[in-house]
């Protein structure tokens, strides 16, 4: 398809000749908030759904990204995609900075230059974890690991080389999908009889399956989003109070031992705090946003049903 072709698309779908259609990519399609995306794909039939994952469209190839931009008429895209080892990072610098950042600052660029509206998931980790009250999108950004620095890299290409990003930070995303804190609890309370679990760190449990929706009200927003929005489940808690949570609403017996960071060494720095300021998004989309327990309550009530079946 040429690019007059395209253009000529567009503006036809612009003008209200055809009835409100969309076609969105979502990269990085088989991880927990690709996953949860493609469960509720069927409920938005005025959209097509390109779900791609690493096999299908590595983003790191940028010859093989522009082609298939090349090749489609794609309205959003979603990037899901991301390396997100936090401690392999720390020897892995190339290859999360590549993932992470100039990889989606590529894609940022061909979004721009296909007029795609580009969202990228970013991280938390962007700051520093030295706050008293919970981080708002303009508070200053100081990463203190390897991983935070990737995505943080990622969000700085990605409006230089396309103004019109829309970039959300999210922390201690879950699902019943995929490897994550939620389920490694649950694993670990049906296996053993004790645990520990860091008490010192304070943050906001996120289930992907309430993003994937928020994302969806983004694009489906009449007026264009664009800029930095944070978004988590509401409250707060420490790992060792989710643990808790967890523990009790799936009845088990496993003791739950409180521990501080330095009782639990791992390779990365993590930030104390990390806490965010949800109110620019949930004021912007006139959203009401879910407290970490009800949907955590959701979640562990899906991992129940597959475990049982």
């Amino acid at each position: 398809m040429t690019l007059m072709r395209r253009l000529f698309l567009k503006t036809i779908k612009m003008m209200n000749f055809f009835e409100p259609h969309g076609l969105i990519l979502v990269t990085g399609s088989n991880g927990q908030l690709g996953s949860e995306l493609q469960k509720i794909a069927p409920g938005f039939s005025s959209y097509d759904f390109l779900f791609t994952s690493k096999a299908d469209l590595p983003i790191d190839n940028f010859d093989a990204v522009r082609e298939y931009f090349f090749a489609r008429q794609i309205d959003h895209c979603i990037n899901c995609a991301a390396y997100t080892h936090v401690d392999k990072a720390e020897a892995d610098r190339e290859k999360a900075f590549l993932l992470n950042g100039d990889a989606v600052g590529n894609l940022a660029r061909i979004c721009k230059e296909h007029g795609t509206q580009f969202i990228h998931i970013s991280s938390d980790y962007v700051f520093d974890g030295t706050s008293t009250r919970p981080y708002r999108e303009d508070d200053r950004i100081a990463p203190i690991n390897i991983y935070g620095s990737s995505k943080l890299r990622g969000e700085e290409l990605a409006f230089n080389n396309n103004p019109s990003t829309t970039i959300i930070r999210t922390s201690w995303v879950y699902s019943s999908f995929g490897n994550n804190f939620v389920k490694t609890m649950v694993r670990l309370m049906n296996e053993r009889e004790k645990i520990s679990v860091v008490n010192d760190q304070f943050g906001c449990p996120t289930y992907a399956a309430d993003l994937a929706l928020v994302i969806m009200k983004i694009i489906e927003n009449p007026t264009t989003v664009t800029g930095i929005f944070n978004y988590c489940n509401a409250g707060s808690t420490t790992w060792y109070q989710f643990a808790m949570a967890i523990k009790k609403m799936i009845n088990s017996s496993c003791v739950v031992e409180p521990v501080t960071t330095d009782k639990y060494p791992v390779v990365a720095k993590r930030p104390r705090y990390s806490v965010l300021d949800t109110s620019k998004i949930s004021s912007f989309l006139d959203i009401q946003i879910p407290g970490w327990e009800e949907s955590l309550e959701k979640c562990l009530q899906l991992i129940s049903g597959t475990q049982s079946t």
